[in-house]
């Protein structure tokens, strides 16, 4: 011990310079672990973009210097994240279209700052009027369910072919569109029925129903909008377990949300897809020198400021000659030469990001520092060498999983690619830079969905496959067998399907409503949308709101439950009972 003291007093002056010089390291190192979007580069950043300083506090970032190449320096408003550490320069004005813009800034404890910068394009956009909302057909016969007591919801009919005492536990959602009749998130039991539907505003469009987790609570996701040129215009909603909206999640710089992707984490940021039309030169794929552009944005949103944290585009980073994308014949209709269908943040944690990519049958690992790509899997320059049956044609929903491997759902369409879509499970080999195909989940018979769909994961080593524009879904256990099987009426799609836990009490009220059957007799008609915790029904009735009595209590008969009642009470309520015969909440009185 004495002579560690010894050894310490001695060499104290070349212990506080490797302090010093390990402290500098430590603040150059922050400085080079801070990434700027739009990132160095960039072809076509927003002319509304905002500067993103992700990954020092924010208030360690000082002498913000933002200046275009034809308007100049400007001034703006540096904001904080709640999420992570970092800061968004917000201009106080937009930039000019075509312009090259040179970001500069001090990162670091005062006197111990680094410079970073960055240096991006602002893009020239492409005006494209969007079309109004589209007007659905009226439902055939049979198409639509419908309710007494909720005669605004219309939800398209389920129809369970295969359900096995073997198939998962948990509610399964998803979303109707582009059927007859309403589109819309619903909730549905392992039998079919429904639990919950919430219709899309008129002329609106709803996908990627799904349940996650925003403050350490479950809520509801969900995206909202317009649709066309195959990639949404919209927002994105989260909804708590009583169904009250939560937040609403929107893309920054000047877009819109896309349909195709959100993916909440748990600090409280979201991951999102957006879709740009900017002018580029198309004439290495056979379109014009002044060509219209389709290009795919990921977006990392922090949920409380709405502040972008990152920003990534495929323009700059993939060739345009790497699509399968037939090649642009229009000027002024836009190419969509990657279109991003899916973000899955590395599980690990180490800020790295998978995507997938339709246009150019491809799956992209992102390097979050640099926006680079790490590697690639399929397409036309894969990184690793294929193994049979693990190329993939205008595929979606590629996932990392906690052991590494990656699913994916091949649609093989449209045009067809392949004999049929599946569910599939690879394995890169990173040292001898190969890819195995460990399984693969086809429906029989066999469905050739030529655009959306996923293969979730479950417990046990089974998956949940939503079929995507075909309006299946199928739960296959751990063998490849089938154990649970549904469809929607076509043409509705249903863009992705899961299956999961949830419990919620909703808090509207629950519904009511009565017919008069006879001069003594009346049906009474309850329901509670979104409720999963409801056994019974108790029926009150009497002469006013004030003096009702139990007439009656019934087992749940499903969503809505149909009572018939010898009484001609002037006034009737109902109160929706738990497990345990607990009142759980009491609809309005209304009059017979």
């Amino acid at each position: 011990m004495q002579r560690n003291r010894r050894i310490g007093r001695c060499r104290s002056g070349a212990l506080a310079a490797a302090v010093a010089t390990a402290a500098l390291g430590a603040l150059a190192s922050t400085a080079q672990a801070v990434t700027l979007s739009p990132l160095n580069g960039t072809p076509d950043a927003s002319p509304d973009t905002q500067i993103s300083f992700l990954g020092a506090p924010a208030a360690q970032i000082a002498h913000v210097s933002v200046t275009g190449s034809r308007s100049g320096s400007h001034s703006g408003t540096l904001r904080g994240y709640a999420s992570a550490a970092g800061a968004s320069f917000v201009p106080a004005r937009g930039f000019t279209q075509g312009e090259r813009v040179t970001v500069s800034a001090l990162v670091g404890p005062r006197g111990h700052a680094a410079r970073v910068g960055t240096s991006f394009t602002i893009a020239r956009l492409v005006s494209y009027p969007l079309p109004a909302g589209r007007t659905l057909p009226p439902a055939k016969p049979g198409a639509n369910q419908s309710f007494v007591s909720q005669p605004a919801l219309q939800p398209p009919t389920v129809r369970v072919t295969t359900s096995s005492p073997a198939a998962s536990s948990g509610d399964i959602f998803l979303t109707a569109d582009g059927g007859r009749g309403q589109n819309g998130a619903m909730i549905i039991d392992g039998a079919g029925r429904l639990v919950w539907f919430a219709p899309a505003a008129k002329g609106d469009a709803v996908t990627d129903l799904q349940v996650s987790s925003y403050e350490g609570k479950p809520v509801l996701t969900y995206w909202q909008g317009h649709i066309d040129l195959g990639v949404g215009f919209g927002s994105d909603v989260i909804l708590g377990s009583d169904y009250r909206p939560v937040a609403s999640v929107q893309a920054g710089n000047g877009y819109f949300a896309d349909l195709h992707e959100l993916q909440l984490t748990p600090q409280g940021s979201a991951y999102l897809s957006a879709y740009t039309l900017v002018r580029a030169d198309l004439s290495a794929v056979g379109g014009s020198h002044d060509g219209a552009l389709q290009d795919a944005v990921v977006q990392q949103v922090d949920v409380k400021t709405g502040l972008v944290m990152f920003e990534w585009h495929a323009y700059g980073h993939v060739d345009l000659t790497d699509s399968y994308a037939k090649s642009p014949r229009d000027s002024n209709r836009p190419w969509d030469f990657f279109h991003l269908n899916s973000i899955a943040p590395d599980p690990w944690g180490d800020g790295d990001f998978l995507i997938s990519s339709r246009n150019t049958w491809a799956a992209y690992e992102i390097n979050r520092q640099s926006g680079s790509i790490l590697w690639r899997i399929g397409g036309r320059k894969s990184s690793f060498r294929m193994g049979a049956g693990t190329g993939t044609a205008y595929q979606h929903d590629a996932r990392w999983q906690l052991d590494h491997t990656i699913t994916i759902f091949d649609n093989g369409a449209t045009p067809k690619a392949h004999a049929y879509s599946r569910a599939i499970h690879e394995q890169i080999d990173f040292k001898h830079r190969t890819v195995k195909l460990l399984g693969r989940y086809v429906r029989a018979p066999p469905l050739l969905s030529g655009s959306q769909g996923n293969d979730q994961t479950l417990g046990g080593g089974g998956s949940f496959v939503g079929w995507g524009e075909a309006p299946y879904f199928t739960e296959f256990n751990a063998a490849g067998q089938a154990v649970f099987d549904a469809h929607l009426p076509a043409p509705t799609q249903v863009y992705r399907a899961f299956r999961a836990p949830w419990s919620a009490t909703p808090a509207a009220p629950p519904a009511i409503a009565l017919k008069v059957t006879g001069a003594s007799t009346t049906t009474v008609y309850a329901s509670w949308n979104g409720a999963t915790g409801v056994s019974a029904w108790r029926v009150l009735g009497g002469a006013t709101p004030a003096t009702l009595e139990t007439l009656a209590t019934v087992p749940s008969a499903g969503f809505e439950t149909a009572i018939a009642i010898p009484s001609a009470a002037p006034v009737f309520a109902v109160q929706a009972l738990g497990a345990s015969g607990e009142t759980l909440a009491s609809s309005h009185a209304i009059a017979r």
